[in-house]
Formats: structure tokens, C-alpha cells, sequence
């Protein structure tokens, strides 16, 4: 459709789409948003040493020898990255879920490229221009590409699986996250098996969490299948030995079982995402030893199951992102954590639409049942009542100002809530 135009982007150095990030004789492509239209930027793109622009608005194609109109730039750069994505005849992992697909993307590609190259999806880039640019990327010198998919909607699964033909792949889990896009559980359950859909239509073969009924239920009758659990039928088998709140844990493989692994993760989540990315590299025939160095060497970032001491706590930081899903992963892992005084503080979960208060109200539920105790930040969780919260908070302002007169000390601590609360402003004072 556009064969011309593909052209352009193979005489280029790379792809942009923002001009206060422009490399010399790129191939620039306008992009509308919400907020801004990127065909007002078509001449300053070029200005700026572009080679190239793409533009999908007719007023703004000025210069024709520099720049080509198309229908949709969107629809353009999705076309332009499966064309390239067909250049390679690479495996393509796809990796989606509700909860964990961009720790275990970044497990999977520390596994794997211990023995290959390896191009991933940079931090959570997973969306319809995200998986593009992720595309676009791929060169002759990668081995393996692991792209990272996301959901807000109906059928986006799918729409990022026509993009980057998956030949393997993993669906972490399948949670309450993004109802309001989703309507239910249901909504959000027909969406992720998309790509698992997908995967069957090539022949594939998709990794699988045994000990995940939901997961194993949606299976295709006949498709390849790699295994990972706690129960002796998975291919590769897990043992949570402890949470310190380390994952600590071993895995066996056939007549293979490593010795015992300190993780530098928390959550019995995590020991999830961990036996994913061991699955991954067996799969892809990476030497045990390597396996395991790679998953005890991990580090998180960005706010993700993160473990820092302060002179007063021990600090659990979780607040990237919540859901009902994880939001319960935590606090039941925080539960089983052996420590003698352990104070959580939740932030109000975000995008559930009508069920938001009856969410909200699960999980002071569990603190109940768990007999956890500590604070709560945002109008949802101050709406409800429960004796195991201390204390309750509208904003995080409020919190840190509670913190300053009150302050903790030789607890450890849970920070879980969705970004926009921003509980990490509150480290400061713990």
C-alpha cells in the first residue's frame, strides 16, 4: 500500500515522531493525539534534519519531494513495522497480561540473552505505536525479539498481534485490570486469549503457568506447550522456598534442580514471573548455570517490587500500577513475609469503573482477613471503614503531612497503589 514510502524509512536512520528528538535523516512521522497534531511539526521535522515526513493531514504536505501523504500515519507506521517484521525470520515472543508482563519481559530478555541477541520493548512502550517502534528497531544482528503487549480495549490484542505475528508467547495472567475499557472479567479475559489465538494460527508455542486454572482452561486443544508450576506435571518446576522478603526459590528441570536462588525481587508474584523466564530460556536451550545467574542478577526499577532500607524502615516499594489482581498478590504476600511489625499503605486503584467500590471494599476485606494493618490514600478506600486501618487519607500530601508528626520506625513497609496516586512521594519520611 505504501511500498514507496516503506522505502524512505530504509534510507533513514531510524523513526521519530516528536521533534525535540530528531536524529540526522530520519524518517519523521506525524502523529495525531489528544492533546496536539503532529503534521503542525511536518516542516520544522524537516528544518530540524529529518530525511523524510510522513504526513496524514493534506494542508500540511508542502513539500512533496520531502514528504509523503497518507491516509492514517498511524495505520502507516503499524503497516511499515509488520512489513519490516516480515524481513526476519527470527522467533517473536509475545508477552501480555494483566499483572507482571513488563518484569517478566525484562526477566525473559536477562535469560535469553545470555546466549543470544535480543530486542525488546524498551519499559512498558506496549501499545499500537509502542510495538512499532519496538519493530522497527529489529536489525540482521538480533536473534530473538520479545515484544510486550498491552490492553485497555477490546480487540487491542489482536490488533498488536497483526503487527508482530508472534510466533511464541505468554500470557502472565489474566486479572481485573482496565474494566472500564473491558466492562468485566470476561471482557478482559476474551481480549488476552487474542494472542493466544494468534500464536495458534502460525503453529506456535505458547509458555503457560500449570498452577493458573484460568490460563490452562483457555488453551488451544492442539498447540505446542512449554509448562511452569508448583505441581510435579509442569516442565519446569518451582519451589518458593521463603520470602525474606526476598523471593527465595529453586527450580528443577527433568533430572536438572538448581541449588537455591536469592532473588532480588519481593512477591510470591514474582517467583511467578521468575519461573516464566526460566521456562523461556529452556526453551531456548540457554545452559541451567546461566538460567539462574540471569534471574539472581536481576534488578528491578521504576517503582516495581522494589526493597530499600532507610535508617527507620524497610521499605516494599509497589506503586508503578494496581489492580484488584495485584492489589491481592501483594497483601498476600506481604502476609506471609516473616517480620515482627509490618504496616501497609494502599493507594486507591484506578480505571474500574462501576465496580471500583465494590473492588475497593475486597480488598480492605483481605486486610481484614490477613489481619494486616496499616493506611489507605485516595476517596475510594477513605469511603470505606475497617479497624485495621490506622489511619485513612484523601491525598498523598495528607499522608506525608501525618508522616512528619507521626513518623514509623523498624517496620517494613508496603507501598501499593496506582502511579497517579504517587505514594512514592511519601519514601521521603519512612
Amino acid at each position: 500500500m505504501h511500498s514507496k514510502s516503506f522505502e524512505e524509512f530504509y534510507k533513514s536512520s531510524g523513526i521519530s515522531t516528536d521533534t525535540r528528538a530528531i536524529s540526522k535523516d530520519c524518517l519523521f512521522v506525524c502523529i495525531k493525539g489528544e492533546n496536539f497534531d503532529g503534521n503542525t511539526f511536518a516542516s520544522t521535522a524537516l528544518k530540524q534534519g529529518a530525511r523524510h515526513v510522513i504526513v496524514d493531514d493534506k494542508s500540511y504536505f508542502t513539500q512533496p519531494k520531502s514528504m509523503t501523504l497518507v491516509t492514517n500515519s498511524v495505520t502507516y507506521l503499524q503497516e511499515l513495522a509488520n512489513f519490516h517484521r516480515k524481513k526476519f525470520k527470527i522467533p517473536v515472543i509475545g508477552v501480555t497480561g494483566s499483572n507482571g508482563k513488563t518484569t517478566t519481559k525484562e526477566l525473559i530478555q536477562k535469560v535469553l540473552a545470555k546466549k543470544y541477541n535480543v530486542l525488546a520493548t524498551i519499559g512498558n512502550l506496549n501499545n499500537h505505536l509502542g510495538v512499532p517502534f519496538t519493530l522497527l528497531r529489529l536489525t540482521e544482528e538480533h536473534d530473538i525479539a520479545i515484544i510486550e503487549m498491552g490492553a485497555n480495549k477490546f480487540k487491542d490484542i489482536e490488533e498488536l498481534c497483526d503487527i508482530a505475528e508472534p510466533s511464541c508467547g505468554i500470557i502472565t495472567n489474566i486479572g481485573k485490570a482496565h474494566l472500564e475499557g473491558f466492562i468485566d472479567f470476561d471482557g478482559v479475559l476474551k481480549t488476552k486469549r487474542e494472542l493466544y489465538g494468534a500464536i495458534e494460527k502460525v503453529s506456535g508455542t505458547i509458555v503457560v503457568n500449570q498452577d493458573d486454572n484460568v490460563l490452562v482452561d483457555i488453551l488451544p486443544k492442539n498447540i505446542e506447550r512449554f509448562t511452569y508450576g508448583t505441581n510435579e506435571q509442569s516442565d519446569i518446576l518451582g519451589n518458593l522456598v521463603s520470602l525474606t522478603p526476598f523471593v527465595n526459590m529453586t527450580w528443577k528441570s527433568e533430572s536438572f534442580t538448581s541449588s537455591d536462588i536469592e532473588t532480588k525481587m519481593v512477591g510470591k508474584y514474582n517467583f511467578y514471573n521468575y519461573l516464566a523466564a526460566v521456562t523461556f530460556g529452556k526453551l531456548f536451550d540457554v545452559s541451567n548455570n546461566n538460567i539462574s545467574e540471569a534471574i539472581e542478577d536481576y534488578t528491578p526499577t521504576n517503582n516495581r517490587s522494589q526493597v530499600s532500607k532507610t535508617d527507620k524502615n524497610t521499605i516494599i516499594l509497589d506503586c508503578y500500577n494496581a489492580n484488584p489482581t495485584s492489589m491481592r498478590s501483594a497483601l498476600e504476600s506481604f502476609a506471609m513475609i516473616d517480620h515482627a511489625d509490618k504496616v501497609f499503605i494502599l493507594g486507591d486503584m484506578k480505571e474500574l469503573g462501576n465496580e471500583s467500590h465494590q473492588e475497593h471494599k475486597e480488598i480492605i476485606d483481605l486486610v481484614e482477613a490477613l489481619n494486616l494493618n496499616g493506611f489507605t490514600v485516595g476517596d475510594e478506600f477513605h469511603d470505606l471503614n475497617s479497624e485495621n486501618i490506622i489511619k485513612s487519607f484523601q491525598t498523598t500530601q495528607d499522608l506525608i503531612a501525618h508522616l512528619s508528626n507521626a513518623p514509623l520506625s523498624n517496620k517494613l513497609v508496603l507501598l501499593k497503589g496506582s502511579r497517579s496516586i504517587g505514594l512514592e512521594k511519601s519514601q521521603t519520611l519512612l
